[in-house]
């Protein structure tokens, strides 16, 4: 579906990228445990980049050469889509992520509110991910 912002033209989400510290582990739990495919690759070494897309278009951006613990940028967490939490959040602790919030029913005080499904873990570069389900 194209996007339908007639601000910026087209609109929606297209990637989140973030720096690595071990460039061939991150892409290979992106891959494997969470079932994303790689649509780009390029660079070598530390220049060494992939676009992996997430199952709807959208991508994550994953770039070799992180060092240290300090994320460029405030990156808060980025959010997935699924429609099954619980399953998503195993996926992901059977991998070796942590699991940083149990799934759990919230309700999102907007008017009307919203009952959603969530969960969080952490990725392999210690980046925030939370599985959504609607």
């Amino acid at each position: 579906m194209p996007g339908t912002n007639a601000v910026i033209g087209g609109g929606g989400f297209h990637h989140v990228a973030l720096k690595a510290k071990d460039f061939d582990r991150s892409v290979r739990f992106y891959v494997q445990a969470l079932g994303f495919r790689e649509k780009l690759r390029w660079g070598e070494g530390d220049g060494r980049a992939v676009m992996l897309d997430t199952g709807d278009g959208s991508c994550l951006e994953i770039f070799a050469g992180g060092k240290g613990d300090a994320p460029e940028g405030n990156l808060l967490h980025f959010a997935l889509s699924t429609t099954n939490c619980d399953a998503a959040i195993e996926r992901a602790r059977a991998a070796g992520a942590p699991v940083t919030m149990e799934p759990q029913d919230v309700d999102i005080p907007s008017r009307p509110p919203v009952r959603v499904r969530l969960a969080f873990c952490k990725g392999p570069d210690g980046e925030a991910i939370e599985f959504f389900q609607e």
